[in-house]
């Protein structure tokens, strides 16, 4: 059985390279780089608060860019900047994705731009629940090596159970597509994550993956990963 992948978010800030080592360390396998916006719409408040916070500290896009490359510089698994359209725009489609990619990224997420817009920009597509077998079919071939599957209607945030409508949204992406299947929004703990795991190729921990790096430091985050990765590996 091919193992579970653990992707792990984090917002890019002066902290981010230190705690993109120690997720790695714990197991994670690929990193999402948060590019923080100023009215992130799927964001719930953990993650809000995180990129007001960025904001504040000065990371705007180039030094959002120059924060990925110093955790490129230490780590050597895949990263994806994940943000928004009007970021892309104000910096330019192709500028960002040339930028990027020389930075370091291997795709990029951008979490409101429609499948039909900008297809000069390789990307991690997004379906959920609300999601039609002919738009999940369509998200799958022209998504950038995996489709995120996002869980729940609604926000991102750490929820005390897996989403219900899991099940059925794998179901139906399995039924039009192989490209692997990793599942976000609402996984916060070893629980959660082994259920998911067990129904997709893994999962994508974010909100809570922030909290416990702002209360615990990067120890606490490897440790927080590690448990994760036990967690998956056994789903």
């Amino acid at each position: 059985m091919s193992r579970k992948r653990l992707s792990i978010y984090l917002m890019a800030g002066p902290e981010t390279p230190e705690l993109a080592a120690a997720a790695v360390d714990g197991g994670a396998d690929l990193l999402e780089i948060g590019f923080p916006f100023s009215d992130p719409l799927a964001d719930g408040p953990v993650i809000r608060l995180a990129a007001e916070r960025a904001l504040a500290q000065g990371m705007r896009t180039r030094a959002c860019l120059e924060c990925l490359a110093a955790v490129r510089e230490r780590v050597a698994v895949p990263l994806v900047p994940m943000t928004y359209a009007s970021l892309l725009e104000a910096y330019g489609y192709e500028r960002f994705r040339d930028d990027a990619r020389a930075a370091g990224a291997t795709s990029l997420i951008v979490a409101d731009l429609p499948l039909e817009a900008a297809p000069e920009v390789p990307r991690v597509q997004l379906v959920a629940p609300t999601s039609p077998p002919e738009r999940i079919q369509l998200a799958a071939e022209r998504t950038d090596g995996w489709l995120y599957l996002v869980s729940v209607t609604g926000t991102t945030g750490a929820r005390d159970g897996l989403s219900g409508q899991l099940p059925a949204l794998v179901e139906r992406a399995r039924a039009v597509t192989d490209v692997p299947l990793l599942a976000g929004f609402g996984i916060s703990g070893p629980e959660s994550a082994a259920e998911a795991g067990a129904l997709a190729d893994g999962i994508v921990v974010g909100s809570r993956a922030i909290e416990v790096a702002d209360e615990a430091g990067p120890e606490g985050l490897r440790d927080f990963v590690a448990s994760l990765r036990r967690a998956l590996d056994h789903a």
